[in-house]
C-alpha cells in the first residue's frame, strides 16, 4: 500500500478489502451436505433431517429452495426464512421412488444478506447459494414364494407319520420379515421356523410338514404365512390320506404236493396279496425242511394296496416217507411272519414196463398195413410218460396222448400200425420217455414185407348153339347192369377166358356175347359178380 502514491488510492484498497471480507462471512451451512436415503421400497418412502446454520456474523435470509431429481421432496422449510447469525433452522428431505434404479437429486438453497454500511444505501444486498445432493435407490418390495406350492403325504398308516419339507423364497427386492405361520388340518403340523425371519431379497427358508393320521380317510389342510411382503397370506395346501396298516394273505393258505416220486419233482403256485390299506414290502422269504423250495419271488419287492404277486413252491424228495416245512413270508406288513405249511410224501422211483417187448406183425403185404396194440405199466408208483417216438416211418404210434400219467399198477394201452414199404424183414423200436427209473423204455419192432400177390379171374361159359357162331367178346362193369367194356383184344374162340387185369379188393360184373362169321355179336350172356380179394 506504501506504494500507492495518493491517500484516496489506499482507501479504494481498503474498501475492497472490507467487501470481499463481508461477502466471505455470509455463509449458509447445510448440514449434513450429502443426505443417502439408500435403498427404499418403490411406493414407500424414507425421510432425513437437514439442519441450515447461519455462519455469518449478520443476519440471512432464504429465498429460494428447489429440490430437483425424480422422487425426491423437502417439507419444514418455510420462505422466506431469515437466520441470525449462529441461528439453526430443520427441514426434511424425502425419498419416494416410483420405480426400480438409483437415483440422484439435490436441494439448491438461494440466500441473501445486508449490505455493510462500507457499501453505503445504493449498493444491493448480498447473495449466496448452497446445495445439498440427494441420492437412493428404488427397490421392489418383498415377494414370497412357496416351493412347491402345495404339499401331498399321500397314503400314510394311522399310528405313524410321514415328514415334508418346503421352502419359503424371497423373489422380491427389498427384505421381508414372515410374522406368523400356522398349519391346520387334522394331522398336520408345522415346524422348523423361528419367528420372526427377516429374509433378504433372494434369501429362503426351509421348514417341515408332518402328517400323522389318527383315524382313515383323506384330510386336506393349509400352511398359513403371513409376511410384511407384496403378498402377505400366502398359503400352501396340504393333503393326505390316513390308511390302515398293510396286511398279506396267502392263497392257498398251505400247500400240498401229494406223493412225489424220490428224484422227480412237484411244482404248485402261491400267490400273496396285500390285502390292507398301505403298500407292503416283503424282505424274505424263508423255507424251513428238506425237499422244499421256492422259484420265481424276486426280493425286495413291494405290493400296493389290493396288488398280488404270484411265485413257485416245488418239493424234490431226496427220500421216501412223509415230509413238512413252512415258508416264512417276512415284510413291514401287520401280521408279518405270514408263515405258509408245506407237505408231500416221497415215494419209491417207479418203472415202466412195455408189453410186448417185441412187437411183431410178421408178413405184411407191401402197400398194405397192419395194426397192433401194446402196452404201458406203472410199476410200484405212479408214472408220467412225457413222450413216445417211433425210429421208422414204416411203424407208426397212435392210440395214446402224451403227456400221459399211469397210476401206480395201471396200463395204457397204444396202437402200432405196420405199413411196409419194400420186400423184406425190416426192424425198428418205440421209445418212451418218463420220470420213471428206467427211463426211456424201449419196445422193439419187426416185420416182414410181402410182395402183392397177383390176381385174375378165370370166367368160362357154356358155348352158343346159334349157328354161324365163331367166338366170343367179353365184358365187365363196375356196378351191376354195366355199362361194360370189352376186355378181350381179340377175338376169343374159347368157351374159357381169364381176366389178369383186375385189381385187389374190387367188385367186377361181367357179361358174354357170341360173335358169327359177319362179326355181328348177339345179345348178352347172364351177368356174373365176381369180388377180388385183398391182397
Amino acid at each position: 500500500m506504501k506504494r500507492i502514491g495518493s491517500p484516496s488510492t489506499c482507501v479504494a484498497c481498503a474498501l475492497v478489502v472490507f467487501l470481499l471480507a463481508a461477502t466471505g462471512a455470509g455463509q449458509l451451512v447445510v448440514n449434513p451436505s450429502t443426505v443417502s436415503f439408500g435403498s427404499v421400497q418403490i411406493g414407500g418412502s424414507v425421510s432425513q433431517s437437514v439442519v441450515l446454520s447461519n455462519a455469518a456474523s449478520s443476519n440471512l435470509t432464504i429465498s429460494q429452495a428447489t429440490v430437483s431429481g425424480a422422487g425426491f421432496a423437502f417439507s419444514g422449510l418455510g420462505l422466506p426464512a431469515t437466520l441470525a447469525p449462529g441461528q439453526s433452522v430443520n427441514l426434511t428431505t424425502t425419498f419416494a421412488p416410483q420405480s426400480g434404479g438409483s437415483f440422484t437429486g439435490s436441494l439448491s438453497l438461494a440466500y441473501s444478506f445486508p449490505k455493510t454500511k462500507a457499501q453505503g444505501k445504493g449498493s444491493p444486498n448480498s447473495n449466496g447459494s448452497a446445495r445439498l445432493s440427494l441420492t437412493g435407490t428404488g427397490t421392489s418390495p418383498g415377494q414370497l414364494n412357496a416351493n412347491p406350492t402345495s404339499l401331498n403325504c399321500a397314503n400314510v398308516q394311522v399310528g405313524s407319520s410321514q415328514t415334508q419339507s418346503a421352502t419359503l423364497i424371497n423373489s422380491g427386492g427389498s427384505s421381508l420379515t414372515i410374522s406368523a405361520a400356522s398349519a391346520s388340518g387334522t394331522g398336520f403340523s408345522l415346524s422348523g421356523l423361528a419367528l420372526p425371519l427377516t429374509l433378504n431379497a433372494g434369501q429362503s427358508t426351509t421348514f417341515s410338514v408332518q402328517f400323522a393320521p389318527n383315524a382313515t380317510g383323506a384330510v386336506s389342510g393349509n400352511v398359513s404365512i403371513t409376511s410384511d411382503g407384496a403378498n402377505p397370506n400366502l398359503n400352501i395346501a396340504l393333503s393326505g390320506t390316513g390308511v390302515t396298516p398293510g396286511a398279506l394273505s396267502a392263497s392257498p393258505t398251505s400247500l400240498s404236493f401229494g406223493s412225489v416220486q424220490v428224484g422227480s419233482g412237484a411244482s404248485l403256485s402261491e400267490t400273496l396279496t396285500n390285502t390292507g390299506g398301505a403298500s407292503v414290502t416283503i424282505s424274505q422269504a424263508n423255507v424251513t425242511g428238506t425237499g422244499f423250495s421256492i422259484t420265481g419271488l424276486t426280493l425286495p419287492t413291494t405290493l400296493t394296496p389290493s396288488h398280488s404277486v404270484t411265485f413257485t413252491a416245488k418239493f424234490t424228495p431226496a427220500a421216501t416217507g412223509a415230509a413238512s416245512a413252512n415258508l416264512a413270508i417276512v415284510s413291514d406288513a401287520s401280521n408279518s411272519p405270514l408263515n405258509i405249511a408245506l407237505s408231500g410224501t416221497g415215494t419209491a422211483q417207479s418203472q415202466l414196463s412195455v408189453s410186448p417187448g417185441t412187437l411183431n406183425f410178421g408178413n405184411v403185404v407191401v402197400g398194405a398195413n397192419l395194426a397192433l396194440t401194446g402196452s404201458l405199466t406203472a410199476n410200484t408208483g405212479s408214472v408220467t410218460v412225457t413222450s413216445g417216438s417211433s425210429n421208422s416211418s414204416e411203424f407208426v404210434l397212435s392210440g395214446i396222448t402224451f403227456p400221459k400219467t399211469i397210476a401206480a399198477g395201471q396200463s395204457a394201452s397204444f396202437t402200432v400200425t405196420f405199413t411196409p414199404n419194400a420186400s423184406g424183414a425190416t426192424s425198428g423200436s418205440l421209445t418212451f420217455l418218463s420220470n420213471a427209473s428206467n427211463s426211456p423204455t424201449v419196445e422193439t419192432l419187426t416185420g416182414t414185407g410181402q410182395a402183392p400177390q397177383s390176381h385174375s379171374v378165370d370166367l368160362s361159359w357154356t358155348a352158343s348153339q346159334s349157328q354161324g357162331v365163331v367166338g366170343y367178346n367179353i365184358y365187365r362193369g363196375s356196378v351191376a347192369g354195366g355199362p361194360y367194356s370189352k376186355v378181350n383184344s381179340t377175338l376169343n374162340t374159347d368157351t374159357a377166358y381169364t381176366d389178369s387185369t383186375v385189381t385187389a379188393g374190387q367188385t367186377y360184373f361181367y357179361v358174354a356175347n357170341a360173335v358169327d362169321g359177319n362179326n355181328v355179336e348177339s345179345g348178352s350172356s347172364n351177368e356174373v359178380q365176381v369180388t377180388v380179394p385183398n391182397p
